[in-house]
């Protein structure tokens, strides 16, 4: 069949797409991470199959990864600066341009502003002067409506990978994801990912399995939101959790969708699956016994970093360790 190249270019809102990463992992049975080497594949042969060409002239020739992101200075944690280069690499290993705006804080909270807008004009502007065939949006909010609109009127089809669930975070609040209606009138192929990621799994489709992350591959994704812990209550003096730098050995109490907290008097510690320093956050259950730093978040606020899995102590009389209280929370000065 000589038909021409299909020219395609993908354009990752990230909060969005990590979103969906943390959901597949956490929440759905699955229990992996997407792959986007195995998403830009399956983006291939999804493209070849609507617009009726052979897989090998469906090529992805620009792809774009648009994402706030707080500053070296305003991170001030180590292993999340790792996790953001982590996926810099995984990025640029697939030639993935990434775009970074700095996150604003808008009553006491960090929020993305403008990255709409940019991925919106890097789409028109690219779509228009490489002739793209096809635009791959991987986003839901209707802010992209009038990009889709614009993408229309200079006939380049738009491909929308959209995800429809809804599921509990870990304070028990009810979260969904869909996208747009408007976008889904607008856009020329719009793809429900959540049926045909349940249908690929179910008949053990080889193109769908690709879409996750196998053991051998790097999970790179440090949370998709910022986690805001409960403001602890400070008594006067110093807290049993001890200064920052002390190194704990206690029981989890809860654990939530990625998020949890160690059992640490007065205030519990908040923890998230980026602070684990080895093993899968999926294998921890309430009540194991864990190793931490008590450490401090972007809020300045006590926290658990560093956290592994241990075996639980046999304390006695004549520990070393000092007992907390009844749960038997004790901590080590470094």
């Amino acid at each position: 069949m000589n038909s021409p190249l299909i020219r395609i270019g993908v354009f990752y809102d990230g909060n969005y797409f990590l979103k969906i990463s943390d959901y597949y992992y956490f929440q759905h049975e699955r229990k992996a991470r997407i792959s986007l080497e195995g998403l830009h594949e399956f983006i291939r042969h999804q493209v070849a199959e609507e617009e009726d060409v052979d897989v090998r002239l469906s090529q992805i020739t620009d792809a774009h990864f648009f994402r706030g992101r707080l500053s070296a200075t305003e991170a001030r944690d180590k292993d999340r600066l790792f996790h953001d280069r982590l996926l810099d690499d995984i990025l640029m290993n697939l030639g993935v341009q990434t775009h970074y705006m700095p996150l604003k804080t808008r009553d006491g909270r960090l929020q993305e502003k403008g990255i709409d807008v940019w991925l919106s004009l890097e789409a028109l502007e690219l779509a228009l002067h490489k002739t793209l065939d096809v635009v791959v949006l991987i986003a839901g909010d209707s802010d992209y409506v009038p990009l889709i609109r614009k993408l229309n009127t200079v006939g380049t089809r738009v491909m929308l990978l959209n995800w429809d669930f809804k599921y509990e975070d870990f304070k028990g609040e009810t979260r969904v994801t869909r996208a747009s209606q408007q976008l889904l009138e607008q856009v020329t192929y719009p793809v429900a990912m959540h049926d045909v990621i349940d249908r690929g799994l179910q008949a053990q489709d080889d193109v769908v399995e690709s879409m996750f992350v196998t053991q051998s591959e790097p999970a790179a994704f440090a949370p998709s939101t910022l986690p805001v812990a409960p403001k602890p209550v400070r008594p006067a003096g110093p807290t049993a959790a001890g200064p920052v730098g002390t190194v704990g050995m206690s029981t989890i109490k809860n654990l939530k969708n990625g998020f949890g907290f160690v059992v640490m008097p007065p205030n519990n510690l908040f923890f998230s699956y980026a602070d684990l320093t080895e093993g899968d956050f999926n294998d921890l259950r309430e009540g194991d016994w864990v190793e931490f730093e008590v450490g401090r978040n972007h809020r300045d606020e006590d926290c658990a970093r560093k956290v592994r899995k241990v075996q639980a102590p046999q304390l006695s009389d004549d520990d070393e360790y000092e007992t907390i209280n009844a749960h038997h929370a004790v901590s080590m000065e470094l």
